[in-house]
């Protein structure tokens, strides 16, 4: 009989993505895939540390799985095995640890000690020697009509507060030639939009730039890495919408926007990650932009794309952060005009550079602050998707779904917009329409009519 496989991710896009992958291995080999809550042979929870409350929920996870069976075998993959060796090794509820440079062979690791299961085991590697690109490739996802497809690894960056770097490494990107492959495959199967993803996606291609150039942030020309993959992606028959991960401010050149564009085929959503509004913290944080740099290079998306969603992401209490620093950032917001912001409390992390700053905020005062910026990104949201009602927006449908005992078509706008339409008709799913938006139907989802 079948051994039972239940998967679990934490934290991120490329997480989400590798998963898949140690997923797709398992049910190429006849496993069988179950959710996470029913009783398994095996439970796999693929760990995030970004913050301290991602690793509790790693912890959490996995002690959840051994509770629902004690004699299953449970598997920590991923960043909080980086950054969390040592209190991973010495967790008896943890049978096999997998870093992140391992998880291609996650398969392998986990049949062996299926063979010989006498043994914890540890398979890591020292994740600062690593510097080659650990290739993966999904013949299929669970995604509806949107796959992600990750293009680049490991971070160069060290902001003073992030755990990434220790848990990924260094720069590390894909062959364009290997994306391009993936690409294609997935969309004989009928995927139409992909969504390019990495660690730091903009340092795509940048792992052999000197020293020099790495430390002025990006050169003029080191976009062309980035949109050279956009491009190839783009010319792929099949390919109908791209979208993009997390960029920095300075990869937003005219340069790049004009060949964005000229694909055709990029959507006009963009997150460009701010943290703070104040130079001064953004210089405490060890960002390499100013306010002024980003609120530029968001003016010029919106010249050479109507009305995108620009969205990011925002830290709430960083050490030192005073009253009037918060409220710059606070006003900074509405000035730039988010679509949407997601706010994090500041989270020390062992080994950074921010857990050793002086002036460390109480949990409190950061949950202020916090709820304050949430309140005023929700207003910014609702009045962003108040300007498509009455007008015509694309819609690539992904699922049914049932709200207040209707049932509906759901998919989403170019924009990012989640929107709803009253037809049952399974003929919609995966292919897209145009429809006028006509209003919203709960806080966060508007309706169309075809």
């Amino acid at each position: 009989m079948a051994k039972k496989v239940a998967f679990h991710n934490l934290g991120c896009k490329v997480n989400s993505y590798e998963l898949e992958y140690v997923q797709q291995r398992f049910t190429e080999n006849d496993f069988r895939i179950v959710p996470f809550e029913q009783k398994a042979d095996i439970y796999v929870v693929n760990t995030c540390t970004v913050t301290n409350i991602a690793d509790r929920k790693s912890r959490q996870m996995l002690h959840r799985a051994k509770t629902l069976n004690p004699d299953a075998i449970v598997v920590a993959m991923g960043c909080y095995v980086e950054t969390g060796k040592e209190q991973a090794a010495h967790d008896a509820g943890i049978d096999i640890l997998i870093g992140n440079n391992e998880k291609g062979r996650a398969y392998e690791i986990i049949t062996e000690y299926l063979e010989d299961s006498k043994k914890s085991v540890s398979s890591t590697e020292d994740i600062a020697k690593v510097n080659e690109y650990d290739e993966f490739k999904l013949s299929f996802t669970t995604e509806h009509t949107r796959v992600h497809i990750k293009i680049q690894d490991g971070c160069n960056q060290f902001c003073s507060y992030c755990a990434i770097p220790l848990a990924r490494g260094r720069v590390r990107s894909r062959k364009i030639e290997d994306i391009v492959c993936e690409v294609s495959e997935l969309t004989k199967k009928g995927y139409k939009e992909f969504v390019l993803t990495g660690i730091h996606l903009s340092s795509y291609g940048m792992e052999n730039y000197n020293q020099e150039i790495k430390d002025s942030g990006f050169s003029e020309y080191s976009d062309a890495k980035l949109i050279d993959a956009i491009e190839a992606v783009a010319e792929i028959e099949g390919v109908k919408r791209i979208r993009l991960g997390s960029l920095e401010p300075r990869i937003i050149t005219e340069d790049f926007l004009k060949r964005l564009v000229d694909t055709g085929k990029i959507c006009p959503h963009f997150h460009l990650s701010l943290q703070s509004g104040s130079d001064t913290v953004l210089k405490r944080m060890n960002r390499r932009y100013s306010a002024s740099e980003f609120i530029e290079k968001a003016n010029l998306i919106r010249e050479y794309f109507v009305h995108p969603g620009i969205t990011t992401d925002v830290i709430a209490g960083f050490p030192g952060e005073t009253e009037s620093e918060f409220l710059e950032t606070k006003e900074y917001m509405n000035k730039v005009d988010f679509y949407e912001a997601h706010i994090f409390k500041y989270s020390r992390r062992k080994g950074t550079v921010a857990d050793t700053l002086p002036g460390q905020l109480t949990d409190k005062e950061k949950s202020v602050r916090s709820e304050i910026l949430i309140k005023d990104a929700d207003v910014r949201s609702r009045l962003f998707r108040e300007y498509y009602i009455g007008k015509d927006v694309e819609v690539l449908f992904e699922e049914f779904v049932d709200i207040n005992g209707e049932r509906y078509l759901t998919g989403y706008t170019r924009e990012y917009i989640k929107v709803v339409y009253r037809n049952q008709d399974p003929e919609f799913i995966n292919n897209i329409f145009t429809g006028k938006v006509t209003g919203f139907i709960t806080e966060e989802i508007m309706e169309i009519m075809i």
